[in-house]
């Protein structure tokens, strides 16, 4: 075995991945061809999918979880920055090996590890994701994809350049509801779509400075390890972690980011949307320190099989607030839900609420006609399947890589209100703002660098 790694790489050299993580001939090369060295060094136990866990409290848990239900999974190590959040883990799999550091468990696990799950902050989903996949494996990573557009791009073209198996944590993708809503827009149910109104009345922002104190951080809290690629800064009680970090900027993408992947994922599916050409913010400016609330965003995307005429607009609005009453009142005697869509179209309209059955309307013109029978999935085990060689997953980073990007446009154009954006998807820039396209991607602090991504 040495001489066939020896022919395929000559150097003894020590590489230093994040000032942590030291690479040797043979982890090289694990790095620079990971689907071949995978296999030729360390194969899987057969029929059984080996899963390693980025975080293990909240959200993390319940990702890895949907995962390790599955009869064929076996949850081998996580990584949590705070101790206090172990507790689920602990008594669901006892077995796991658990890492405070999740560089070390990366170091440590990889050859015994197929894949893994990306259940932390915003932040640092693009460099857990990135770095395992560097060592090729397979990864599951909650929305939004990345914090930043460009994270996104580096992700979609790293799955497919390594031939990775992914899946977005959009679950309700993989419902009956969502895949009929989408089914009766791609059979014409509401004729060509002209326009799309979507919602959520979340408020994860807030206005204003943070408290001007430090608190001391928690025993069981690596502070510097939440933090990861940000800047460093004083630790505050109750203001970042556990579940305000959506509220901040440089951790969350606000509500836009966490609920526009949801619930813009059957608009972007259903209509085969792709890069949109404009992007315009007609609410507030975030602060320096946390994301506004209230938005009111308005994309035109080019138009496609499925819309009317060249161009679609697709409104966003969060907080308190709504589509206008004209909008509103297609539905009729139906009060908007607390989060979905309105797609208007040549033939009638549909209601979405999220995570709900599609309404055909006006209703008296749809009575007797028949909803479509499509096929639904559980959404983490349909991931553990296509790990195993059986089946695709349906959102996989070619598809959940170019929504993500769009939703990320939302938040970064409330940063210049009142400004029409345009975008330029395949250069990743703004044609007439160089100010915006500042902010498609962030700077990683010293001893964070990633390859892929740096």
């Amino acid at each position: 075995m040495d001489g066939v790694l020896n022919q395929l790489i000559d150097t003894t050299d020590i590489l230093w991945f994040d000032r942590f993580m030291p690479y040797t001939r043979r982890t090289l090369l694990v790095s620079a061809a990971p689907f071949f060295v995978r296999k030729l060094i360390s194969a899987p136990p057969s029929g059984t999918l080996r899963l390693g866990a980025f975080g293990a409290g909240k959200m993390a848990f319940s990702t890895l979880n949907g995962i390790g239900t599955h009869p064929k999974v076996k949850v081998v190590c996580a990584a949590e920055v705070d101790s206090a959040l172990l507790g689920s883990l602990k008594d669901k799999y006892p077995e796991a090996r658990v890492y405070q550091d999740w560089r070390e468990m990366l170091r440590k696990e990889r050859r015994n590890l197929d894949a893994v799950s990306v259940g932390t902050p915003d932040h640092m989903h693009a460099p857990q994701a990135m770095s395992a996949m560097n060592l090729g494996l397979h990864a599951y990573v909650q929305k939004p994809l990345a914090q930043n557009i460009y994270e996104a791009r580096r992700l979609t073209e790293a799955a497919r350049r390594n031939k990775l198996i992914t899946q977005m944590g959009i679950q309700v993708h993989s419902r009956v509801e969502y895949r009929t809503a989408v089914r009766l827009i791609q059979d014409g149910a509401i004729g060509k779509v002209r326009e799309v109104h979507s919602w959520s009345g979340k408020k994860w922002g807030d206005a204003g400075p943070p408290p001007e104190r430090t608190d001391p951080v928690p025993s069981t809290l690596d502070w510097n390890l939440w933090l990861g690629v940000a800047a460093p800064r004083p630790y505050i009680e109750g203001e970042y972690h556990p579940g305000k970090w959506r509220r901040r900027v440089d951790f969350g993408t606000g509500t836009f980011g966490d609920m526009g992947c949801h619930i813009l994922d059957p608009v972007f599916g259903s209509l085969a949307l792709t890069a949109p050409l404009t992007v315009r913010s007609e609410g507030s400016a975030p602060s320096a320190h946390s994301w506004a609330v209230d938005a009111l965003v308005r994309y035109v995307f080019p138009g496609t099989r499925y819309t009317e005429g060249k161009s679609v607009g697709v409104t966003w609005y969060d907080g308190a607030r709504r589509p206008p009453q004209d909008i509103a009142a297609v539905a009729g005697e139906r009060k908007l839900p607390f989060e979905g869509s309105i797609f208007l179209g040549t033939k009638g309209a549909m209601l979405l609420p999220h995570g709900g059955a599609p309404v055909l309307l006006p209703e008296k013109d749809f009575a007797g006609y028949r909803i479509p029978e499509v096929e639904s999935a559980n959404h983490y085990h349909q991931f553990a399947e296509a790990v195993l060689g059986n089946g695709p997953t349906w959102t996989p980073l070619d598809y959940s890589g170019p929504l993500t990007e769009a939703v990320l446009l939302g938040p970064l154009a409330t940063r210049f209100p009142n400004t029409t954006l345009e975008w330029n998807g395949a250069k990743l820039k703004f044609r007439n703002s160089p100010e915006a396209t500042r902010f498609v991607r962030r700077r990683y602090r010293d001893g964070w660098k990633v390859k892929g991504l740096s």
